[in-house]
């Protein structure tokens, strides 16, 4: 399973080497800092170093996303353009992919939360390596078992397509796990969650003394009295 961050800066685009790509939004591009939608993406691209990139459109009609994706996908080669499997209005986006897939723009198809929603535009993108992104942490929010809804959508997709799955919208580093087993392809965490990644496989014992530790010192550097 390959992993990609989410939303890093440049600074930690240049910390953290050992991943496999990069995502990004419009929410993402704020909390950056963002000033010039198109100029920032220049600037990651500097970065990264050819590593595979997703790229969000911010716009919310076919024309208006069509032509954002026909520029943001000849900034470099490596950039995937990020299209939302639907506009805000909850219409579908599959005629707009479809003429992306016929310009031959690498897609990554973003906010999926059911495997009705692939099987509508898989006939179209079944012949391509696109990657379809499935919020699971959203689905977590929400009451559904992400990982029972994951390994089907994964099945399915693997069984009928080229396509790849990316296990989206992490909540907690153990979302590595969940999505090694339900066979994600790619999985995109925060910098932050690639962090707390490190500590899978630690000592439970050790990390509750290490927790008992923290409270001490806390409540030492407080000064606190009973």
């Amino acid at each position: 399973m390959k992993i990609f961050l989410d939303g890093p800066s440049l600074k930690e685009i240049k910390k953290i080497k050992k991943v496999n790509g990069y995502t990004f939004n419009p929410f993402l591009f704020k909390k950056l800092g963002a000033k010039n939608y198109l100029k920032f993406v220049k600037k990651i691209i500097k970065t990264t170093k050819k590593k595979d990139v997703s790229i969000e459109v911010i716009g919310d009609d076919h024309f208006t996303c069509l032509e954002q994706a026909r520029k943001i996908s000849k900034i470099d080669k490596s950039i995937r353009v990020k299209i939302p499997i639907c506009y805000s209005n909850g219409k579908s986006t599959k005629l707009l992919i479809k003429e992306l897939i016929k310009l031959k723009i690498k897609l990554n198809i973003t906010a999926i939360f059911t495997i009705g929603q692939i099987k509508a535009i898989l006939p179209i993108v079944r012949n391509t390596t696109t990657v379809l992104s499935v919020f699971s942490g959203r689905l977590y929010d929400i009451g559904i078992d992400a990982a029972d809804k994951f390994i089907k959508i994964s099945n399915f997709v693997h069984k009928n397509s080229k396509c790849k799955t990316l296990w989206a919208s992490c909540r907690t580093a153990y979302d590595i796990v969940s999505s090694n087993k339900s066979k994600a392809d790619i999985i995109t965490i925060s910098p932050d969650l690639y962090f707390k990644s490190k500590k899978i496989g630690y000592s439970p014992i050790k990390y509750s003394q290490d927790t008992v530790k923290g409270f001490l010192n806390a409540a030492k550097k407080s000064k606190f009295k009973i």
